[in-house]
């Protein structure tokens, strides 16, 4: 479901575009709005429209989810901490769906740079650079999957 941005919500903050992975956001020169340059590439994240502080972006159901007469707005509501997807079929029907925010507040997480180099010898081994200190847990034994010994 490719995005699209009602242009009379769009304040051209540009957060849609700074977020996008996939570089197809941008905002029009002359209107400051945004738009999707190229919907056919859309990675389908949806991390513009839920960056999106004006809820000016949404999306556009494939006929086989949502056929014509349909709508689908997905709203991030920070105040409840939820993501939550408003469907409302042709036939009249609504469908309702809201996840858990579960991503850490910008700025939060430590740059590498801010940690020691690791050891030579952690070449050779299965665990990620920082990986026990930096998930809080005890060395081996708080790792799923792993047993110490």
């Amino acid at each position: 479901m490719p995005t699209f941005t009602y242009m009379t919500r769009c304040d051209g903050c540009g957060q849609c575009v700074d977020i996008c992975p996939s570089d197809i956001m941008h905002i029009d020169p002359v209107y400051r709005r945004s738009y999707n340059v190229e919907p056919n590439f859309c990675w389908e994240c949806y991390s513009c429209v839920k960056a999106c502080p004006q809820h000016a972006i949404d999306v556009r159901g494939f006929a086989d989810f949502a056929p014509l007469g349909h709508s689908v707005r997905v709203l991030r509501e920070e105040a409840a901490g939820t993501i939550s997807w408003k469907i409302r079929y042709r036939d009249g029907r609504r469908k309702t769906f809201s996840f858990p925010i579960r991503t850490t507040p910008w700025g939060s997480i430590r740059p590498p740079s801010d940690c020691a180099a690791p050891a030579a010898g952690a070449l050779g081994s299965q665990l990620l650079s920082h990986e026990p200190e930096l998930l809080g847990v005890a060395a081996l034994s708080g790792l799923p999957g792993r047993t110490a010994g």
